[in-house]
């Protein structure tokens, strides 16, 4: 019997990733097909399962991918075919978004669906742009309507004249290539043309833009400016606001495009925290991780673990991949014995203490060469040192503990390989648009990303989290703009934070 099927109507929110509902990433998790539109932030397919079918229907002014009705008759197939459906909206389905229209053909066919709200950019828009819609001191009453109608309809169904009169702030969306025409009428209905008026472009978003005027000069202000959809505009007395308020634009990355090399399993919390300073983040993986080559020999290590004194792990993903392969085998942490623990960088130590181990030596500096320093505070000769590491690691700490009398075994926990899939269109989205900062955070993704074949953009810096990082730089011609100290995340975007205010 075919299992019911069932389409979710899903709010993507206005574009910060953020902003998404924790109903509507289940939804887009749980999808076995994904129906989506350019509004939506190209990162939530990430969500996905690596199975689900990701079918584009975008649109944008007149550029349609798919028309309506075809878009319709998608989502209700795949919907009778017994499909967990996902149709992702920009910002709320049912604002402006046709949502009511979609909802109601999967009603007359007679198939399962629900409406996930989402945040809309009519509000999220003006509020990172500081701008509130509704203010006591303003006004107490909110208009929003569209500035792009069924070009089918005879005549307009909007009132002008009641929206020039109505009190409050007035939001209206996709109205940037009518925007001379929607001023002109407002102002003509009696609307002064000194009303303050502000248009958000790419809201929420590290890409967001403002510009302000009044209903008298905005349009000429946006054609100077070569102002472009999607925007949201605003207009009314809460405009002022922004001059005391405008929180999201005055952060310290805030117009430059970053782009995060790190595994795709890793970037996400460097992203985070660029982001949180206000970047516009392409994340660009140039590396994945796999399993070693000799598994046996990686098992055979992780099951004799707790015959050695110390255990050295050089990254959160040989952590990772040996914790996760020992508590396959054991069921009881004290079956690891009673090993000291060797790590090199917070990362590394945040990653150890997930599963409740402490570390005993965390040297100063975060790289290879500091752990083997370290090391000769301890006394290790004749004690037995397991050393947890990538598959293609530098042998530093093999020989520098060695040379202090160690017993070293190596373990291959993991081989870093060439990330040739992208999802998310960003080596497209780097070529056309190039970029402001390229972050790396190993030799490994030095490497791969010059494999990738790109041009390095014009004007684009490059960032390195350490010294065997820039030395692959510089290996291939670049220069970097900074190093990070320490040689971590945290480091890293302190370094990055500094460059930016530093080149400003």
């Amino acid at each position: 019997m075919k299992a019911e099927g069932i389409c979710y109507l899903v709010g993507a929110g206005p574009g910060d990733l953020g902003l998404m509902t924790l109903r509507a990433k289940q939804c887009v998790e749980e999808a076995d097909v994904l129906i989506y539109d350019a509004l939506s932030s190209a990162r939530i397919l990430e969500w996905a399962k690596p199975e689900a079918e990701k079918v584009f229907v975008g649109k944008r002014a007149k550029n349609h991918a798919m028309p309506q009705d075809e878009i319709n008759a998608l989502i209700v197939e795949r919907t009778q075919d017994g499909k967990k459906v996902v149709r992702l909206k920009g910002g709320d389905p049912l604002i402006f978004g046709r949502g009511g229209e979609e909802a109601r053909e999967l009603a007359e066919a007679g198939v399962r669906f629900e409406i996930v709200p989402g945040i809309s950019s009519s509000i999220a828009g003006p509020a990172y742009a500081g701008i509130p819609v509704t203010h006591r001191d303003h006004c107490s009453q909110l208009t929003i309507f569209t500035g792009h109608e069924d070009p089918t309809k005879g005549e307009s169904s909007i009132d002008y004249g009641k929206i020039a009169a109505a009190p409050g702030t007035k939001v209206f969306l996709m109205g940037v290539a009518r925007l001379r025409s929607i001023a002109e009428s407002l102002i003509a209905e009696g609307a002064s043309d000194e009303t303050p008026i502000a248009l958000v472009r790419w809201a929420t978003t590290g890409r967001q833009k403002t510009i302000e005027g009044t209903l008298g000069t905005i349009a000429d202000i946006a054609e100077k400016a070569d102002f472009k959809s999607p925007a949201v505009a605003v207009i009314g007395d809460v405009v002022r606001e922004r001059a005391h308020i405008n929180w999201f634009e005055e952060r310290p990355l805030f117009g430059k495009r970053v782009v995060v090399t790190r595994t795709r399993a890793q970037a996400g919390a460097l992203s985070r925290a660029l982001g949180d300073q206000g970047a516009d983040v392409i994340e660009l993986p140039t590396i994945r991780v796999e399993a070693p080559d000799d598994r046996d020999a990686f098992a055979e290590g992780v099951a004799h673990a707790h015959e050695y004194d110390w255990l050295v792990f050089s990254s959160p993903n040989g952590v990772e991949r040996f914790f996760d392969a020992f508590f396959s085998i054991y069921e009881d942490a004290r079956s690891l014995g009673n090993p000291k623990i060797a790590v090199i960088g917070q990362g590394t130590a945040a990653k150890l203490k997930e599963y409740r181990f402490a570390v005993d030596l965390l040297p100063k500096e975060f790289v290879a060469e500091g752990l083997v320093e370290a090391f000769k505070e301890h006394s290790i000769e004749n004690l037995t040192v397991l050393w947890v590491r990538a598959q293609d690691a530098r042998d530093v700490i093999f020989k520098g503990l060695i040379e202090q009398g160690a017993i070293v075994d190596e373990c291959p926990a993991y081989k870093t390989v060439a990330e040739t899939s992208d999802p998310t269109g960003a080596a497209a989205q780097l070529e056309s648009d190039g970029a402001d900062l390229i972050t790396f955070t190993s030799a490994s993704t030095v490497e791969n990303f010059f494999k990738l074949g790109l041009e390095w953009p014009d004007g684009c810096a490059a960032g390195s989290i350490g010294p065997v990082t820039s030395k692959a730089l510089r290996a291939h011609g670049v220069e970097p703009a900074f190093e990070a100290d320490p040689h971590d995340i945290p480091g890293l975007v302190d370094a990055t934070v500094g460059w930016a205010k530093a080149t400003s």
